[in-house]
């Protein structure tokens, strides 16, 4: 294939991915505790007779560096999410809660493996479990009575409730948090959660303790988007997808005029 088809070819599609996740950014700019993916792009680089291959390895062990090498185009990796911390908004809402630090709560998915989530509205699943909006139940599998009012829980993840006519508060659990070491080991779930792709990097914390951050009930954070940034960055790659489209028409009418040369 011509090298110019090749590279705006590729330059197309790493700049439709990066399309695609900014325009999901701001698509969950107003969703509760949603974390932002980040875009970034690495060269592609070929060698004789060589597919394209990302332009990264030590170059004393890998073929493809080795070799005479040319620029094969570009990638994108729309895989990075951004951790940082968005705003805590009080809503007054018992079951809304959110944590005021690094610290992820541990829900249990669908098969039993073990999920990340960042906090939003809790409830009271089927099972009689307190869960997350989606149903997951607690890691901790704290069970609130039907005739639970007045649902407490407090900075330490300790939650209490009035059982009945009873007026004194009764324990039900605590909830824990779990800290991640590295967060680039974390792979997006969905519905706000997250899967941990190394678990030996999960500590398991107590709210407010050895830096996890604190459970705050009443409250929910916001996402972390940025909606003048990633209206930048979807202005900046439509300009750039809008340049290639207008290389790869060239080129195309350049070997247009080549086979025309051919044939006279």
């Amino acid at each position: 294939m011509n090298e110019a088809f090749y590279i705006s070819a590729t330059a197309l599609s790493a700049h439709q991915a990066a399309l695609d996740a900014v325009s999901n950014n701001i698509a969950n700019v107003n969703s509760t505790a949603y974390k932002r993916v980040a875009v970034r792009f690495s060269e592609l680089l070929t060698g004789p007779d060589q597919p394209a291959s990302p332009a990264a390895g030590n170059a004393a062990n890998d073929p493809v560096t080795t070799a005479p090498v040319s620029l094969g185009g570009v990638e994108a990796h729309a895989d990075h999410i951004v951790f940082d911390q968005g705003t805590l908004n009080a809503t007054g809402q018992a079951l809304d809660v959110a944590v005021n630090g690094d610290g992820f709560f541990e829900v249990l998915g669908p098969s039993g493996q073990m999920l990340l989530w960042r906090g939003g509205t809790l409830e009271v699943n089927s099972d009689g479990y307190l869960a997350a909006n989606n149903g997951m139940a607690l890691k901790q599998l704290i069970s609130v009575p039907q005739n639970a009012s007045q649902v407490t829980i407090g900075t330490d993840g300790t939650v209490t409730a009035l059982i009945g006519t009873n007026t004194t508060p009764t324990r039900l659990g605590q909830i824990g948090l779990a800290q991640v070491r590295d967060t680039s080991t974390l792979g997006n779930y969905g519905s706000g959660l997250y899967t941990a792709t190394d678990p030996s990097s999960l500590q398991a914390s107590t709210s407010g303790e050895d830096g996890a951050g604190t459970i705050i009930q009443g409250s929910l954070e916001t996402s972390n988007v940025q909606l003048t940034d990633e209206m930048t960055s979807l202005l900046l790659i439509q300009r750039v997808y809008g340049a290639n489209a207008q290389v790869l028409q060239a080129s195309d009418e350049l070997m247009g005029i080549a086979n025309g040369l051919r044939r006279s």
